[in-house]
């Protein structure tokens, strides 16, 4: 019985352990490698490549507006976002996407597993990004909704982790 149970979990073992899904995304401070905050707003890494940079400068312009879901289909900054268009901007400011993408379509995104400096958290329904450590996502900041820096730890069964290739 031992060894079926065994032999029945190692697929998921082994999908876990290549960075496929997650249960849930913890904040890791690591120097040198990991933004900081300054009120709302993430001051990248001084070392960090210039993609990152773009990355974090471009969550910076968004970061406190409201959700509004379809928010960030635009070419320029919107009034409002939902995850997916929070997401989708981000990556195309710092020249990592051509257009936006729904939170499904995440899911294959770039390559598997957590990537050096960015990370897309994605499944059926929500997808949030990690950028050299902090999380931007539009939800889990308490009564706050829309794309918010943040440093905190949240649940995440049944998501998919990819980054863009070489970061």
């Amino acid at each position: 019985m031992t060894r079926r149970i065994f032999t029945a979990l190692l697929p998921l073992a082994a999908a876990f352990a290549a960075g496929c899904s997650s249960p849930h995304y913890t904040y890791r401070y690591v120097p040198g490698k990991t933004a900081t905050m300054q009120g709302g707003s993430a001051v990248a890494p001084e070392d960090a490549p210039p993609v990152v940079h773009a990355a974090i400068a471009a969550g910076n312009r968004i970061a406190g507006l409201p959700y509004r879901f379809g928010g960030g289909r635009c070419n320029g900054v919107d009034a409002g976002y939902d995850c997916s268009g929070a997401s989708s901007y981000v990556l195309r400011e710092a020249g990592l996407l051509g257009d936006w993408m729904t939170s499904r379509g995440f899911r294959d995104y770039g390559r598997s597993g957590e990537g050096e400096w960015i990370s897309v958290w994605a499944r059926k329904g929500h997808v949030f990004l990690t950028v050299a450590g902090l999380r931007f996502d539009t939800g889990w900041h308490g009564a706050e909704e829309g794309p918010r820096w943040t440093m905190k730890s949240r649940p995440a069964p049944g998501y998919v982790i990819r980054h863009p290739g070489g970061l």
